[in-house]
């Protein structure tokens, strides 16, 4: 990530762990933010560090924007079978890193990093909030990296790197990922989109770059976590690790049924659209999948220009 120079004076709170910035944790910073603040956005920059917190945006606080200045990473190290204070296992959900809920979240140059290695389930960053948007952010971890949770979120990633094994980009959200790097440090799957039923679409990747670390040859684009799981390729660059078929179904025949995937002028030496598996779409048309619309919904968010 290339580090980055701005002027303090353009942000609501700095958080700097040397003590020159208003707060010293991120943590603290967020809960100065006021509650279902109708002002504005709260921008807070994050001077470079490693910060090790286990971080929660709730709700409550509308608008938190994050920018990171030079490198800076938000870390903690819980995974799902860890126990806790009270004995018992975390679960998937209760091993995120950080935790997202606020609408209208924005955050960049922000590194999100579960730490815990390949011990199982480890979220990096949970996001359930909607219209939030990603740039120029990573999400670093193994299995379970990146959670875009939430029945009716939207989330928007662009230029941003997420690694993992298995199933690292999973959820219930509506996401499109622009431009970015996809990297498998495991065989396994991309994603396990869990999209509900009835809805426009699920997971869209366009002109994104799917690459592996060395050794790693079969890696599948997708899984059905639920029936109706959508996710779409554009543009996209498949390395060799993609398997020929492409898609799995998780197991479960029926599965094939009422599951979405597809692709668009894949490229690469992982892009094989005569040995896909023959439940999946190669699109002609790809106009449902408008860069500018597909997560404009009813009240026409316009997340390019946030």
């Amino acid at each position: 990530m290339a580090a980055m120079t701005i002027s303090a004076e353009k942000y609501d709170f700095v958080v700097a762990q040397d003590g020159s910035g208003n707060y010293t944790t991120v943590q603290a910073a967020i809960n100065a933010v006021p509650d279902f603040r109708k002002a504005g956005s709260t921008r807070i920059l994050i001077k470079a560090g490693t910060y090790k917190e286990k971080l929660t945006i709730p709700s409550t606080k509308n608008g938190v924007e994050l920018y990171g200045e030079g490198q800076v990473v938000l870390t903690y190290d819980d995974y799902a079978s860890k126990r806790s204070l009270l004995g018992e296992e975390m679960g998937t959900s209760g091993s995120s890193s950080v935790y997202v809920f606020c609408p209208y979240f924005k955050a960049e140059n922000i590194t999100f990093e579960n730490s815990s290695g390949p011990v199982g389930q480890a979220v990096a960053c949970q996001i359930g909030s909607d219209k939030a948007v990603f740039r120029h952010c990573r999400f670093l971890g193994c299995q379970d990296t990146l959670y875009p949770f939430g029945d009716n979120s939207r989330q928007y990633y662009e230029d941003c790197y997420i690694e993992g094994t298995v199933d690292f980009i999973f959820g219930k959200a509506q996401c499109v990922f622009n431009r970015c790097h996809i990297h498998s440090k495991g065989n396994g799957y991309l994603t396990a989109p869990a999209t509900p039923k009835g809805r426009n679409c699920g997971y869209v990747f366009y002109d994104c770059r799917m690459t592996a670390s060395k050794g790693v040859d079969k890696v599948y684009l997708s899984r059905p976590w639920r029936p109706y799981a959508q996710a779409v390729f554009i543009h996209c660059e498949l390395g060799s690790h993609i398997c020929p078929e492409g898609w799995n179904n998780w197991g479960n025949a029926e599965n094939e049924k009422t599951a979405y995937y597809a692709e668009y002028e894949s490229r690469g030496p992982g892009a094989n659209p005569g040995k896909r598996a023959i439940w999946s779409h190669q699109l002609t048309d790809i106009n449902q999948y408008d860069l500018r619309t597909v997560l404009a919904g009813e009240d026409g968010w316009n997340y390019l220009g946030n």
